[in-house]
């Protein structure tokens, strides 16, 4: 089967899974039902289109395979930050009331993070991308722990409310930060499409990029810096998702065959979609929300993640 041919079936794919999130079961007041729905449908897009494509692009800079950008320290950055205004300021403070305030301190404060640890990285010549991750894996354990001590700390009803946000949701996405969010992604992107021509020559390693005449550092700090950005628009929006770009991106490997992007990252995209479409309906309609689609999600790309290893493995 060509390229064009699987696309257009996970195409078609998505868009079943997206119709039957939509339509299925709707009763009574059309125009409420599908406006709350469309928000998530909106919300499960971007969200899936974000970390598809920073994962795909990540594991090319990193030649591996079973790399995610979570690795650097972005989600415990984003647990950290909401965990240290609810302890320091408590539940009622505007930052966590408004949501679109504590959207651009979250996405501000791990931008900030990414550009120190990039400028560190790029500061001497015998670093690689390999210790930023190192780097990124130390800080990100560090966040963890101070998160942990301080929900230690605060009382059990704010605990509460960290805890809404270490699982992501889109059942309360805001209209304003998909709108937000959808500006933000067009604008990366549109900063991406002049290094999109080197990622196919970049999955060759650092060495034949350079011998073929690839301006490496240069390269690597415009897709890392889309790489950041893109993840923490998504966590910003949702919440932390760890697992899904791992899995994925690896479906997509396997489907799709080949080492060229541009199929690659429209496959991990519309098959990140279906991942979490389908995900989200087992919320709702399996386990009637008695639990989260992170959680879902991150079982299933946990479990294939131990598979990866294996298989790597025994590859070794």
């Amino acid at each position: 089967m060509s390229h064009k041919a699987k696309l257009f079936v996970l195409a078609v794919l998505a868009a079943v899974s997206l119709a039957l999130f939509m339509f299925q079961g709707v009763e009574g007041n059309w125009s409420y039902v599908l406006e709350s729905r469309g928000k998530k449908v909106f919300a499960i897009s971007l969200t899936g289109a974000a970390i598809a494509f920073s994962t795909i692009i990540f594991q090319t800079l990193t030649n591996n395979r079973i790399l995610t950008p979570s690795i650097i320290g972005m989600d415990s950055l984003y647990m950290l930050t909401q965990t240290a205004i609810i302890f320091f300021y408590g539940s009622d403070t505007l930052t966590i009331a408004n949501k679109q305030l504590n959207f651009f301190l979250s996405v501000g404060l791990m931008m900030v993070f990414a550009v120190l640890l990039y400028k560190f990285l790029f500061r001497g010549e015998g670093r690689n991308i390999y210790f930023l991750l190192l780097v990124g894996l130390v800080f990100g354990t560090f966040f963890e722990s101070i998160s942990s001590f301080m929900q230690m700390l605060i009382d059990p009803n704010e605990f509460l409310i960290v805890q809404d946000r270490m699982f992501a949701s889109f059942n309360n996405v805001q209209t304003e930060l998909l709108l937000i969010s959808c500006v933000g992604m067009v604008l990366v992107f549109l900063y991406f499409l002049p290094a999109a021509k080197y990622l196919d020559v970049l999955a060759l390693g650092k060495e034949h990029a350079i011998n073929l005449g690839v301006n490496y550092k240069s390269v690597v700090k415009r897709l890392l810096l889309v790489v950041v950005v893109l993840i923490s628009i998504a966590t910003a929006l949702v919440g932390p998702i760890t697992f899904l770009g791992l899995l994925v991106a690896n479906v997509a490997y396997e489907f799709m065959k080949t080492y060229r992007h541009k199929p690659l990252i429209t496959a991990a995209i519309l098959i990140s979609i279906i991942a979490l479409v389908a995900g989200q309906m087992m919320v709702e309609r399996v386990f009637a929300f008695s639990t989260t689609l992170s959680v879902i999600v991150n079982f299933t790309g946990g479990v294939y993640f131990i598979y990866l290893l294996l298989k790597e493995n025994r590859k070794w």
